[in-house]
């Protein structure tokens, strides 16, 4: 996916008054780590379609804004959200890091937790995780004190899930099913938590796994 440039002309229109969080990439076509970099650039801009945008800056071209956000050195990275500069970062930057910048500006689905916030939870008592993948997935590794109950059993239990010590958080393999399930429970007035990225966002944070012998 080619990222655009946007130019000083059209910074007002593209960046400040944005909908969408902005990820700029200040850049300049003599910079080898730009072209370095721009791959991870690309991939993010790829991923978070709908919900960022993702632009380039030729501070050759355009040296006025280059100026006004002390651009020292590029690669640089700045996050724009309702039309204010909201985190920064400088150099070969991975995909990962640059999700970082972006994720607290992104839109988030009713009921999105993420891993860490999950994690928080869980040591403070407050939440219940509840592993809703097939009965040997949840036997090889799940999140610790996880409650299984496999997804398509879930509006049979609303109960059970609700007379839990905690609040039921759900979570999938990837997010994509509990997502769907949690939306469709709002609309009936049932309001059910679910684990943003599923299982593979906890593993991808390195948070503690269980896994029965």
């Amino acid at each position: 996916m080619a990222v655009p440039y946007v130019s000083e002309q059209d910074f007002e229109s593209e960046v400040l008054r944005s909908e969408l969080p902005v990820l700029i990439d200040f850049t300049a076509t003599w910079c080898a780590p730009c072209k370095t970099v721009a791959p991870e650039v690309e991939a993010v801009a790829r991923e978070l379609e709908g919900k960022a945008k993702v632009v380039k800056i030729d501070i050759d071209k355009s040296k006025r804004i280059a100026a006004s956000m002390r651009i020292q050195a590029v690669p640089t990275f700045i996050v724009f959200n309702r039309g204010r500069p909201v985190a920064a970062e400088q150099g070969v930057v991975k995909r990962a890091r640059l999700r970082e910048l972006l994720d607290p500006f992104l839109p988030r689905a009713e009921g999105a937790i993420r891993a860490v916030e999950l994690a928080a939870a869980i040591r403070q008592g407050q939440v219940i995780p509840v592993d809703t993948r097939e009965a040997a997935a949840y036997g090889r590794a799940r999140i610790p004190a996880a409650v299984h109950i496999p997804i398509e059993e879930i509006e049979g239990r609303l109960a059970e899930l609700h007379m839990m010590g905690g609040a039921p958080v759900l979570y999938c393999r990837s997010g994509d099913k509990t997502k769907e399930l949690a939306q469709k429970l709002a609309e009936a007035e049932v309001p059910v938590a679910f684990l943003e990225g599923g299982f593979l966002a906890w593993e991808a944070e390195g948070l503690p796994i269980e896994r029965p012998d």
